[in-house]
């Protein structure tokens, strides 16, 4: 194995300073004057006293990327190990929507890869010590500097590469590798959807359509929003008729061609029923209360939604389109809306941890 030196990887000065505030905070600030009402929120970014799983599960970044530098700084460990660190780091900064720190310090990071000398170090470095989350992270910073061009093809090279080392390597390994293949080819057609090219987005996934029913469901509704049908007619039949689709998977499928078809009554009938059987599903509950807003009863769908809430506060808070919807009922309310979304902003500080992203409460920062 080539000598090398990674030292550099655990330099302070890689590192820029979290900011001590988040959004949600400053809308408490303004919209709950009266502090006994305001939830105690947690920024000082401590970590000491928690385990990594308490603090994925809690959504405190701020306290993980505190810690993966911490510990990167005073690690005394081995290469991969310190590597693993810098990623979580990043993803955490990524999860609090620090996207040019992240862009700073993932910078630093292969700024220092790269000055590995020699040559022959620095490909080993790249090929064998750095973890793929990280070069996939890498090209992440093409999209967080919103050049979507310039992402496409970084994840074009990544897939050529998952290609490459799949046809070289052992059995296990090249397993590995073709379901790395398989999320860089999500992450170009989620890239390409943005893009609005459904074409592209359908012809990179149909190869993948056979692996499972999630899969092919996600295609058929591509196909929708191309207004082509037929063809996602064919594939939801297919996932129908699969023994290892789930009855969520076939209730929303059914669901999505009758809003493409405008059969709101038919997106009802379809969910209702599932609904009863699952009450904390919720993305059954999220589209069954636009199907009920679409066809005039803002009361149910209101209800449907809160009572999600209720049941499951901790994944209702973190998920940003149900939250926008909850206080988009409330305001053709209109003679409740504010009092509704602050109680709502209370409930959700609670609950959600950092990086939430605040304009889905629909609240005045100013």
């Amino acid at each position: 194995m080539p000598t090398f030196d990674l030292s550099g990887l655990k330099s302070g000065a890689l590192f820029m300073p979290i900011p001590n505030t988040d959004p949600l905070t400053a809308l408490l600030t303004k919209h709950v004057p009266e502090l006994e009402k305001r939830p105690h929120r947690d920024l000082s970014g401590t970590w000491q006293k928690s385990d990594v799983n308490t603090l994925v599960m809690t959504n405190n970044w701020r306290a993980l990327a505190t810690m993966a530098r911490d510990r990167i700084v005073m690690s005394t460990q081995d290469p991969i190990t310190v590597l693993g660190l810098w990623h979580l780091r990043l993803t955490s900064l990524a999860r609090l929507r620090l996207y040019n720190q992240v862009i700073a310090e993932c910078t630093n990071l292969f700024n220092v890869l790269h000055g590995v000398e020699p040559a022959a170090s620095r490909t080993f470095v790249f090929d064998h010590i750095v973890p793929f989350e990280l070069h996939v992270m890498q090209a992440r910073l093409k999209y967080w500097s919103a050049d979507s061009l310039g992402y496409l093809d970084e994840l074009g090279s990544l897939l050529q590469t998952c290609k490459a080392r799949a046809k070289i390597s052992d059995r296990e390994d090249m397993e590995m590798w073709k379901e790395r293949a398989a999320r860089i080819c999500l992450m170009l057609a989620t890239q390409l959807l943005e893009m609005k090219n459904f074409t592209a987005a359908t012809r990179l996934l149909e190869p993948l359509a056979p692996s499972s029913p999630l899969m092919r469901s996600a295609v058929a509704r591509i196909y929708l929003q191309s207004g082509q049908m037929d063809v996602a007619e064919k594939h939801i039949g297919i996932v129908k008729t699969d023994a290892a689709a789930t009855e969520s998977t076939k209730a929303l499928n059914a669901a999505f061609l009758a809003v493409a078809k405008g059969e709101w009554l038919e997106v009802q009938r379809a969910l209702a029923p599932y609904l009863e059987k699952d009450p904390e599903n919720a993305a059954v509950a999220n589209n069954l209360a636009v199907a009920l807003l679409a066809l005039g009863k803002v009361t149910e769908a209101t209800e449907i939604l809160e009572s999600s809430l209720q049941m499951n506060p901790a994944a209702i808070t973190a998920a940003e389109p149900i939250l926008f919807n909850i206080a988009t009922l409330y305001e053709l309310r209109s003679t409740t809306a504010t009092e509704k979304k602050r109680d709502l902003l209370i409930e959700v500080s609670k609950w959600s941890g950092d990086g939430l992203r605040t304009t889905c409460l629909k609240l005045p920062t100013s």
